[in-house]
């Protein structure tokens, strides 16, 4: 279609699909709306085709989007939305905070909206083109999911707690809940309850930077004493080694001595952490949600709130820059494929950097 198609100027709009998976198009009368909200409807209708999840995502990002729009230029008409109301928009989203004053977007779905909003535009441009060309076509960004959310990772005090309650889960974790029967003296340990287990999988999250899902991956013959070392298979096919520190190992070979025989005689399996005998249905190796409770249940005691198996993860990033300041050592402790993820590390927070500026 020519770039001088006029508003009221017939629109065709290709269907999803007809029988043969061949496209069909759709006629449309003339004098159609030219307002976004219009356009935003044929779009599900005609274009989109991911699961309904997805649609939901979508409509609400595009909705977003709109809403901006409107405060702004008090309409949503499709002549409006210019390559300069875009980049508006993606500082909007940068730069909103909460009550609290923390960013209301994080970075990741930052992204995921501009994606959609991309998409969304390149398809309205190529059925009636823009007056100023498509408005999303000269906006950069990063592909999507190579932004690392490393603001989250767990800061130094915040290791310190969580290390302080792995430790405490040898006397305090795992009690009986039943407070009445035990009232009168200390409850006990359930007892399918593995506190140097759990210890051990806290302490090779916190001191290697694994996924939580490599967590359960691990087996017994990938661990290497010597070499401090754990080689795992990861999830896109390809075996890694993370290198463990000293307190790791030991929280590793504390369970190893303490629990893990006598539930490998029941399980008979090569994963390195096993669930216990008490467990009724299981493969011999743990689920990932089992990693998440234990974690979580930690960061209760320890009381830090926000974070994720994963923020331990970031915090290696970060410290192992801190201390080489060689991305290279990043790459090869977190297993990075790319370097440009490993990179993300070197990156400076508005906090890191005013304190610097205030420490001169």
């Amino acid at each position: 279609m020519g770039s001088q198609m006029a508003p009221n100027d017939r629109v065709l709009i290709p269907q999803k699909t007809i029988g043969n998976n061949t496209p069909a198009l759709i006629h449309l009368a003339d004098d159609l709306p030219d307002d976004l909200t219009w356009w935003v409807d044929q779009y599900f209708q005609f274009e989109v085709t991911t699961s309904p999840a997805s649609q939901k995502v979508q409509r609400r990002d595009l909705a977003l989007f709109l809403r901006y729009m409107r405060a702004e230029e008090r309409h949503d008409q499709r002549a409006a939305w210019t390559p300069r109301l875009s980049r508006a928009f993606h500082l909007h989203l940068q730069r909103a905070l909460t009550l609290q004053g923390t960013r209301t977007w994080s970075e990741k779905t930052i992204l995921r909206i501009m994606a959609h909003l991309k998409t969304f535009a390149k398809w309205v441009h190529k059925l009636r083109p823009f007056p100023l060309g498509n408005p999303m076509a000269k906006l950069k960004l990063p592909a999507v999911g190579t932004g690392l959310e490393v603001d989250r990772a767990l800061t130094p005090a915040e290791r310190r707690k969580l290390l302080d309650a792995a430790d405490l889960l040898l006397t305090m974790g795992g009690r009986s809940k039943d407070r009445k029967r035990y009232k009168a003296r200390e409850r006990p340990q359930r007892k399918g309850y593995r506190p140097y287990r759990n210890r051990a999988m806290i302490y090779t999250l916190i001191e290697t930077g694994m996924r939580r899902g490599a967590i359960v991956r691990l087996d017994l013959e990938s661990l290497d004493v010597q070499r401090r070392a754990l080689t795992v298979l990861e999830k896109g096919g390809y075996t890694h080694t993370y290198r463990i520190s000293q307190e790791g190992l030991r929280a590793i070979h504390d369970y190893l001595t303490h629990e893990r025989p006598q539930d490998a005689a029941h399980w008979q399996s090569a994963a390195l952490f096993l669930p216990a005998t008490t467990v009724t249905q299981s493969t011999g190796r743990l689920a990932v949600l089992a990693v998440s409770t234990i974690w979580q249940a930690v960061c209760q005691t320890a009381q830090v709130q926000g974070r994720t198996p994963h923020s331990a993860r970031h915090a290696m990033g970060k410290h192992i820059i801190a201390k080489t300041g060689n991305i290279a050592a990043v790459q090869k402790q977190l297993g990075h494929k790319q370097a440009a993820y490993s990179m993300q590390y070197a990156r400076i927070t508005a906090e890191e950097l005013e304190r610097v500026l205030d420490e001169r």
